[in-house]
């Protein structure tokens, strides 16, 4: 279990959807507290949340006991935010991991620290790891592509130890990276963790994130739906968790006036 729970975690204000802990720090807190975090010894997973990752772990017990002990849970979909506010614990909104990176590749870039990156395909880690030396200099990357057996999982765990990052950004996937980051973060000691989804992509320039204006409306689920017509799949959680959350509501409001 990471450092931060108990006492420590207890002390931030806290969202329960569905049982998943999101902190409702505005976004500025939020970021101090991450950049705090990268000055420490101490290791933190960070994890942005959206309703499918809380509606998976709703199934997968390993998941769960993830997102229960990570050290902060931001929400990355408007879902979540929604939902918070119908529970009366209104978060101020979305922070996601794209939103949240560059403030911490700035320190990076200002201190001349090491970030870490594993994920993504070999010539999208590739692309992604030319443009982010571009845009911050004085950042030493390391890394690697997401597609490895498991018998070489020992020696990128070295290499991690050995370049000793203040920031280690994994893009294995929902799921796959928050295990990653979970069953390894003691013994790598990396201050700050974070499962980053298809960041390394975005930044590789091979996906697009949605425009401003399809962000301020809440939208971007439905841009990149419309981009990736595959994604269809994957938003049927969505109504499940409008339907999980009217539940729980509903049966807490019962409780309240028991």
């Amino acid at each position: 279990m990471s450092g931060t729970n108990g006492a420590e975690q207890a002390k931030r204000p806290i969202a329960p959807i569905l049982g998943v802990p999101f902190s409702t720090l505005a976004f500025g807190d939020i970021i101090s507290l991450i950049l705090a975090w990268m000055e420490g010894g101490t290791p933190r997973q960070v994890v942005t949340a959206n309703p499918e990752i809380v509606m998976r772990a709703r199934e997968d017990e390993r998941l769960w006991t993830i997102l229960q002990q990570a050290d902060l849970i931001t929400p990355d979909g408007i879902g979540a935010v929604y939902a918070s506010r119908l529970m009366g614990y209104p978060m101020e909104g979305r922070v996601t991991g794209a939103d949240v990176l560059p403030h911490l590749l700035d320190r990076a870039n200002q201190k001349g620290w090491t970030v870490y990156i594993l994920g993504a395909s070999s010539e999208s880690f590739r692309r992604a790891l030319v443009n982010l030396t571009g845009l911050y200099s004085d950042v030493s990357f390391q890394g690697r592509d997401g597609y490895f057996k498991e018998e070489e999982l020992p020696g990128i765990l070295a290499e991690i130890r050995a370049y000793s990052p203040c920031l280690l950004l994994v893009g294995l996937g929902m799921g796959k990276q928050e295990t990653f980051i979970a069953d390894h973060m003691h013994d790598l000691r990396v201050p700050v963790s974070i499962g980053i989804g298809g960041m390394i992509d975005v930044y590789a320039g091979t996906v697009k994130r949605a425009p401003l204006f399809w962000r301020r409306m809440h939208l971007e689920w439905l841009y990149r739906l419309l981009k990736q017509p595959s994604r269809w799949r994957r938003q049927l959680v969505l109504p499940k968790f409008a339907l999980a959350v009217l539940k729980d509501r509903f049966f807490f409001k019962n409780r309240q006036e028991m």
